[in-house]
């Protein structure tokens, strides 16, 4: 606890106040707050080094060049990646997995097929049912019970038809389940299929290491791992990303550009059209620091223990239900009250100082197949402590009579 505390000082929203009372943030799965390290670094480089990378000679951008590269480095060795070059920019989770769904939506064609989950956010099935669509593939999702991945049900549809990527959550957004990522790889690599992971619930909560996941594509956002929002990472192995087709063009991704035909530039920089968010790049290097500097084991540790307590003390309110019972839950808990819309539950407690999300949650298909149509999430991060939990639950005892006697 006192640990949790020495954590928060460094997150100066966390002392602001909500309708008059002290904020307790529990919304950190759709976004984590920003320390005082990252802010100080982002105000470091407009005040001192702010200029456009790669093109210019000028003191200036060669030093805003150097940043982008150090990050770019920075996120290789804290996914234990192959190499620089295969940390890809984008602007996040979603951009990274259009990169590459976009790129098999070229070459898919009837009778292969992409394979996602029922338990996906809507960023990493949409645009993979949308590319089937286009292209005249098949869709396959891989089935859920009770929050756990039907892992024979895939390996049956890996069996049966020509799947040529499987697309899969790290840790599902709605759920908190933690997905075996290493069997998932295993068993699409022995029929042939590539794998990419939807990692923004997964980085900052669980980590990865990607040479052993084995997996060929992993995505991430820098706003959900303390860094600014619009920054985002695609890790592919080497072979992966050379496969890709170009979709994006612009600046810094051509070689040689002539009437008849155009070339291309190496990796990463052939998959990196345009400018890019040099700031949030150099933003989620320094939220990278941050966490190695703070020990993400012990980060980790503290949010499980807070997940369970969150739980178990949520669970002690009449009518309330947990959605699924993962062997593994992680980041996130999601519920449902009786009698009770869970967007009334999130706006009164509010006013109550307690920030959590409600709704479809950006993931309909893993709530129709658990059997609910909206819900009410709570998701710790390492800066919470069980008094906000308390706070959390004190609120909902209060506000939950009041609902159902209005819904009387």
């Amino acid at each position: 606890m006192e640990q949790a505390n020495r954590w928060r000082a460094d997150f100066p929203v966390l002392s602001e106040t909500v309708h008059g009372k002290r904020l307790v943030y529990l919304d950190n799965a759709a976004t984590s707050q920003v320390p005082t390290k990252v802010l100080e670094r982002l105000k470091q480089h407009y005040e001192t080094e702010h200029a456009n990378i790669h093109r210019g000679i000028h003191y200036l951008s060669e030093l805003s060049t150097g940043a982008v590269e150090d990050a770019r480095k920075k996120v290789n060795d804290f996914l234990n990646g192959e190499a620089s070059k295969c940390v890809i920019f984008t602007s996040g989770t979603t951009d990274s997995i259009h990169l590459v769904s976009a790129s098999y939506r070229e070459t898919l064609y009837p009778g292969q097929g992409i394979m996602v989950t029922e338990l996906e956010h809507h960023s990493n099935y949409v645009p993979w049912q949308q590319a089937c669509k286009l292209s005249g593939a098949d869709f396959y999702v891989c089935p859920q019970k009770d929050g756990e991945l039907d892992l024979d049900g895939m390996e049956q549809l890996l069996k049966e038809h020509e799947i040529a990527l499987v697309a899969a959550a790290h840790v599902t957004n709605l759920t908190g389940t933690v997905n075996s990522i290493q069997e998932i790889v295993k068993l699409a690599h022995r029929y042939g299929a590539k794998v990419l992971i939807d990692g923004a619930q997964g980085i900052l909560h669980e980590g990865i290491d990607v040479s052993e996941a084995d997996c060929d594509y992993y995505c991430f956002s820098g706003h959900k791992m303390l860094a600014p929002t619009g920054i985002g990472v695609l890790y592919g192995k080497s072979e992966a990303l050379e496969t890709l087709q170009k979709v994006r063009y612009g600046g810094g991704m051509v070689d040689l550009v002539t009437q008849p035909l155009t070339t291309w530039a190496s990796l990463p920089h052939c998959l990196e059209a345009g400018t890019p968010n040099i700031s949030g790049i150099i933003g989620l290097g320094a939220a990278i620091d941050y966490i190695i500097e703070h020990d993400p084991l012990k980060m980790r540790a503290w949010e499980r223990e807070l997940l369970v307590y969150a739980e178990q003390e949520l669970l002690k309110i009449e009518g309330l239900s947990v959605m699924g019972h993962p062997g593994r839950r992680s980041g996130a808990l999601s519920m449902d009250i009786e009698g009770v819309h869970p967007f009334d539950l999130a706006s009164m407690a509010d006013k109550m100082g307690v920030a959590l999300r409600s709704g479809n949650l950006c993931a309909q298909p893993a709530l129709a197949s658990l059997g609910y149509e909206k819900a009410i999430r709570l998701s710790p991060a390492f800066y919470n402590t069980k008094e906000e939990i308390d706070q959390c639950r004190k609120a909902f005892e209060r506000i939950i009579p009041m609902l159902r006697k209005f819904a009387d």
